[in-house]
């Protein structure tokens, strides 16, 4: 038997008898493990996988990794396991699949407390008898904890917020084994620091979240989607769109989304959903049609692009972001930048918001793809946003910068390392390296 093996033995027995001390009704007898094949994180194998289930078991096991100087990274459902920096290291991954369930569900106050392996999906059932939702989209098939560590929100964010703006109470368990709260089950609540703020979208590198606590909204008895296609390439394309978008924000129909569609073979496709009471939701939906002019339709259903990334696995995907007003323009740029490097860019998003994401083929050339993501990050700040790569192939991440000039790095640098001073949580996954 090799140094390693003896070394990950030894680990592998000092975790488990961790876990079980502290919570013995939530032990597992594969709740610690050596990491399999599968058991990696931007290509990055860990040595060790392990799954608490409890807040209790969680703290333990960073408490023995911390005193063993583990690196440690946090995975939900995996779905964005490809996302951000590769770690620098990767002892132990840790993951949240028996941190599943609703903890509360305080109906009448609509506040839900949520453990961090729920997947998002799974809520629709348990809150529908109550006429409620979480309104978070969910594109990947992902976790509760994963859409916090990346903050991840889709259309209906115009109507309901992001994740940061739904999460009002977190439970974090921090590097050290330290277990923190913070927020509380009422929607307003002022004291103390918003820890949820900060670790919303700080992919896992300040702690590991158990538990959620969430505003909820009524279901709507009605909905509809009024679709509204316009031809026209490049500026001419984007800049009808914009006179779109300027005409139903000005317009005042209080849409729950209002996206948008651009895909690499032209035109475009502008959708906006409408929600309310049956009645409300017809006489919007007929203005809004007539607003938009002959060549809006009204559909029940959405369209098959609705809510998902406009690229796929093994493709580059950026994140833009805009005022409204500079919507149009990054389309355009986006268009102009394929069409100068010969490659297909399919771009979709958030109109009504200014979140737009772009998706790049795999087969492109790595150079091209880093020439692309230049141009995109210089429109999208003239547009007074920015542009974050969020995926892309090892041989395009070795030739660009995936998150570009961020403001306040050396502040997040101070925040990280007093919640990791030995930045062993998700090394190196996060902007800066951090």
């Amino acid at each position: 038997m090799s140094t390693l093996d003896t070394t990950t033995t030894a680990h592998l027995d000092i975790l488990r008898a961790a876990m079980a001390g502290a919570d013995a009704d939530a032990t597992d007898a594969n709740a610690v493990l050596p990491a399999g094949p599968a058991d990696a994180v931007g290509g990055v194998p860990a040595r060790i996988v392990a799954a608490p289930g409890s807040t209790a078991q969680a703290a333990a096991l960073l408490r023995a990794a911390a005193d063993l100087g583990l690196s440690v990274v946090f995975q939900g459902a995996g779905s964005r396991a490809d996302w951000g920096n590769p770690p620098r290291r990767l002892d132990l991954l840790v993951q949240t699949r028996r941190l599943t369930g609703v903890v509360e569900h305080a109906a009448g106050d609509l506040i839900m407390v949520v453990r961090a392996g729920t997947r998002l999906a799974d809520l629709r059932d348990v809150l529908a008898p109550a006429g409620q939702q979480l309104g978070l989209d969910d594109p990947l098939g992902g976790t509760v904890g994963g859409a916090v560590a990346v903050n991840g929100s889709g259309p209906r964010r115009m109507l309901y917020g992001t994740v940061r703006d739904l999460l009002i109470g977190v439970t974090l368990v921090r590097a050290d084994g330290v277990v923190a709260h913070a927020g509380g089950k009422v929607v307003k609540n002022v004291a103390g620091y918003d820890l949820g703020k900060l670790v919303t979208g700080a992919y896992g590198t300040l702690g590991l979240v158990t538990e959620c606590v969430f505003r909820l909204h009524p279901v709507p008895a009605a909905r509809a989607y009024v679709r509204c296609r316009t031809g026209g390439a490049g500026v001419q394309g984007a800049e009808r769109v914009g006179r779109l978008l300027a005409t139903v924000l000005g317009a005042q129909l209080v849409p729950t989304a209002l996206e948008v569609d651009a895909p690499p073979d032209g035109g475009h496709e502008t959708v906006l959903l409408l929600e309310g009471t049956a009645a409300g939701v017809a006489g919007r939906a007929e203005v809004a049609a007539a607003l938009l002019g002959t060549d809006a339709v009204r559909a029940e259903e959405a369209p098959p692009w609705w809510g998902r990334y406009p690229w796929q696995p093994g493709d580059t995907g950026l994140k833009l972001t805009a005022m409204l007003s500079g919507v149009p323009d990054l389309l355009a740029a986006a268009r102009a930048a394929g069409d100068r490097h010969d490659v297909p860019i399919g771009v979709r998003g958030s109109a009504g918001t200014g979140v737009l994401y772009a998706g790049v083929p795999a087969a492109a050339p790595p150079d091209r793809v880093a020439r692309i993501v230049e141009e995109l990050r210089g429109a999208a700040t003239e547009a007074g946003g920015h542009a974050v790569v969020l995926t892309a192939p090892d041989r395009v991440r070795d030739r660009v910068d995936l998150w570009g000039p961020v403001e306040g790095l050396e502040l997040m640098r101070r925040v990280k390392a007093r919640f990791d001073p030995d930045a062993r949580l998700a090394p190196g996954r996060f902007v800066g390296g951090i």
